[in-house]
């Protein structure tokens, strides 16, 4: 089993500690294993969360419902709850 180390959530601070209101899941109270593997480089989480915004956004051809439908199919598929 892989393993990444992360920054525990409770310790950022700095330009990490900026971004956690961002990439915090508001529902289950914590920040996504998705998006804390970026701990480590907080440039990398800042892009990252720069990319889901820019894709989940909508355009004219693909509303911004349908790919949130979208995302969740495929997270159910993978047993995803984010």
């Amino acid at each position: 089993m892989a393993r990444i180390e992360v920054i525990p959530e409770e310790s950022w601070e700095g330009e990490l500690g900026e971004l956690y209101s961002q990439v915090v899941d508001r529902r289950y109270g914590r920040v996504d294993h998705v998006m804390s593997v970026h701990s480590l480089n907080p440039q990398s989480m800042a892009a990252h969360q720069g990319l889901y915004k820019s894709a989940m956004a909508g355009t004219a051809t693909l509303p911004k419902v349908e790919r949130e439908l979208i995302a969740l199919v495929v997270s159910l598929e993978n047993g995803c709850h984010y």
